[in-house]
């Protein structure tokens, strides 16, 4: 594919992950992308699809996914069923074969992006059980005794938590890239571009909050990306002050609309406790 994917107006992508994912279309291979939740790995395949100009097949995995749902799945319980009502369509068993995104993608007219999302929530067998489709670009249907061949290789982007490693075969055919949490400038970009009529004022003190959260240390989930743009859309819709948010590491505060940020109360716990240490301390 000739066209290349970059930074868009909507989408703040940094230079290694625009060489990434340029990088495993060249060498058609999946890209593996990694991270905190909320960093925009999801978004990504999306981004890439509009940047290619291809369709985009999602597959969103949960922990009972098997990998063969991917490619496809024979529905016995309606075959029964048709049979005992005398239905003609039970005398051919591809009248019952359900086809999975995989399916989808090698059949697809042009190429396609593939999105494999949150691989890391199915079983550890999973990755291992999509090793030979995903590398050959074929697969056996053994119900109708058929191969599904891929008419163009797709665009495979599979994202991960980094909640199980997985198994080191996997790792061996992708192209793989972390994408790491923003830095101050980069988040300030990204703030611009979902938000471009955020005050000035409200958006610095807003993310001077925010970078001193994800400080806290034995903090159980650091706010994240995601979670920052839902806060921020809170805080124009109530047309807080600046003022409100002001603060410094010696008086930590508890932020207003704090429940965009901190997902559990262990955490709230945590930093209500220091900010009280912090202003007795003061």
């Amino acid at each position: 594919m000739s066209v290349s994917f970059k930074s868009t107006a909507r989408y703040i992508a940094s230079r290694d992950l625009e060489v990434a994912v340029n990088a495993a279309v060249t060498l058609q291979r999946p890209l593996l992308v990694k991270g905190e939740p909320g960093t925009g790995k999801t978004v990504l395949a999306h981004e890439v699809a509009q940047a290619l100009g291809l369709d985009l097949i999602e597959w969103h995995i949960k922990s009972t996914t098997k990998a063969q749902q991917g490619l496809y799945e024979y529905d016995a319980v309606s075959r029964l069923r048709d049979g005992q009502l005398g239905d003609p369509r039970v005398h051919d068993i591809a009248n019952y074969i359900v086809r999975g995104k995989l399916w989808d993608a090698f059949e697809a007219d042009r190429p396609v992006v593939v999105l494999i999302d949150e691989v890391d929530k199915a079983d550890i067998e999973f990755p291992n059980d999509l090793l030979l489709e995903l590398d050959r670009m074929r697969f056996f249907v053994y119900e109708t005794r058929k191969t599904v061949v891929a008419t163009h290789r797709p665009v495979v982007i599979i994202t991960s938590n980094n909640e199980k490693e997985l198994p080191d075969a996997f790792l061996r055919r992708c192209f793989f890239h972390y994408i790491r949490f923003p830095d101050r400038e980069t988040m300030e970009r990204i703030v611009q571009t979902h938000y471009p009529d955020l005050r000035h004022d409200l958006a610095r003190e807003a993310l001077n909050v925010f970078f001193q959260i994800r400080e806290v240390p034995s903090l159980k989930k650091k706010p994240s990306t995601a979670e920052l743009l839902d806060w921020l859309k809170l805080l124009m819709v109530e047309d807080l002050p600046a003022d409100a948010l002001r603060t410094n590491e010696k008086h930590l505060v508890i932020p207003p609309l704090y429940g965009a940020l901190l997902k559990n109360e262990q955490d709230v716990h945590l930093f209500e406790r220091l900010a009280f240490l912090a202003r007795r301390g003061a």
